[in-house]
């Protein structure tokens, strides 16, 4: 009978084999990030469709260190952030309109952290629509996956 170890072939696949394991292990923990935060966005897009801002909001990181970047403007903190979206989509009888990202992707940065990334498109009921790009990052916190950096641009603005 042949020895493991003087197997010559054996030697060889062992290193190649550990690399592959080690390579591979991570994208569970990976791939269940993604699929967590694609369900926060998900029912936030939702929550906006229905004209929902709190439950919209509830996606962002209550904390005045969230930070939202749009235009050249810098917002800081949660509660400032809601009343910039409640000033700019629901003020002066604004209804919020229907959200889609026609272009979105999702890239694990880590375990608790996930990058969003893409084309957002805003139909407005008295017909205008938006759109423009985004880039936004979730970490996972005690409370769950929230956004903690939102930069979002639009188009012809």
């Amino acid at each position: 009978m042949l020895s493991v170890v003087k197997c010559p072939f054996v030697r060889a696949a062992a290193p190649v084999f550990l690399l592959f394991a080690a390579c591979t292990a991570p994208q569970a923990p990976a791939s269940r990030a993604v699929s967590d935060v694609r369900a926060v966005w998900d029912a936030q897009v939702a929550a906006w469709n229905r004209g929902d801002l709190d439950g919209y909001m509830a996606a962002y990181w209550n904390s005045p260190d969230l930070v939202f970047f749009s235009n050249g403007g810098e917002t800081r903190g949660w509660q400032a952030t809601l009343e910039r979206y409640r000033t700019r989509y629901q003020s002066g009888g604004k209804q919020m309109g229907a959200l889609d990202f026609p272009q979105l992707d999702f890239t694990a940065l880590g375990p608790h952290a996930v990058l969003a990334r893409g084309r957002w498109h805003l139909r407005m009921p008295v017909g205008q629509e938006l759109s423009g790009m985004t880039t936004v990052i979730f970490r996972e916190l005690p409370e769950g996956w929230r956004i903690v950096h939102d930069h979002s641009t639009s188009e012809g603005r």
